[in-house]
């Protein structure tokens, strides 16, 4: 792989990200991650993941996802206008909540480029029965990697897999006869167990929330600050950035 920008191609890996995290770089214009286009270079592929989690039941969710390629205008067929789409899967999954398993599996190729391709369509069924939590993208490998799945199917599922994990907060805050959102508060001064039962899904998920690390050690306390996002926001909306996380606390 290329250089790093502005580090010594003699760098070891350590020192090389750490200088990376500590020098500044240079600006760069917002990304629209659906359009992020760069005008003075001729576009070669274009490759879109779409993933949504809908709520199906009180007990289960609904994650679709959806993978896109597409060729730009011309370079496949001489004088074609459209952009050329050359493959695009679709997957359904039902997931029952909390315990993330899977009940239900559909993979659907809407477009292909082997009469063939959805012969393996019927083989994603064995979703079924696994737990799209930790150890999920391991599975996935181990059962539709390579010869034994398709491409571009089972790397869109490893996309979905964080998906389910996003909509565990959103399916215990939303009241569906109500359409509101109205979060599960915690119990009134939860015990750092109790708290850990609720954040069970992030320790260790990452880095920042690594078992011994300083997030977890200050969400156990109660002294987790909000995250950047709710505090941008709630500045943008000129209300108090503490209110949310009392609301979160059930106080």
């Amino acid at each position: 792989p290329a250089p790093t920008p502005g580090l010594d191609r003699g760098s070891s890996r350590r020192g090389a990200a750490q200088v990376a995290a500590t020098t500044p770089s240079p600006p760069r214009p917002a990304i629209d991650p659906l359009h992020a286009a760069e005008p003075d270079r001729p576009l070669l592929h274009d490759r879109t993941y779409s993933v949504r989690s809908y709520r199906k039941s009180e007990t289960e969710l609904l994650i679709r996802g959806q993978v896109l390629d597409q060729k730009p205008p011309g370079m496949y067929v001489e004088d074609d206008p459209d952009p050329l789409t050359i493959h695009h899967m679709v997957v359904d999954i039902v997931v029952r909540f909390p315990d993330l398993e899977i009940i239900e599996a559909e993979v659907v190729m809407e477009t292909h480029p082997h009469g063939t391709c959805t012969d393996i369509t019927a083989h994603y069924g064995n979703l079924v029965g696994l737990s799209i939590a930790r150890g999920f993208t391991h599975k996935i490998r181990e059962l539709f990697g390579g010869p034994r799945g398709c491409t571009h199917t089972t790397a869109l599922l490893q996309a979905m897999a964080p998906v389910a994990i996003q909509s565990i907060w959103s399916m215990r805050a939303n009241d569906p006869a109500e359409g509101t959102p109205v979060p599960t508060p915690m119990p009134q001064n939860p015990s750092p167990e109790e708290i850990r039962q609720r954040m069970a899904h992030n320790i260790n998920s990452c880095h920042v929330w690594r078992e011994d690390g300083d997030q977890l050690a200050r969400a156990l306390t109660g002294e987790m600050e909000p995250p950047l996002w709710i505090m941008d926001r709630m500045e943008k909306l000129g209300l108090d950035p503490s209110t949310w996380r009392n609301r979160m606390q059930g106080d």
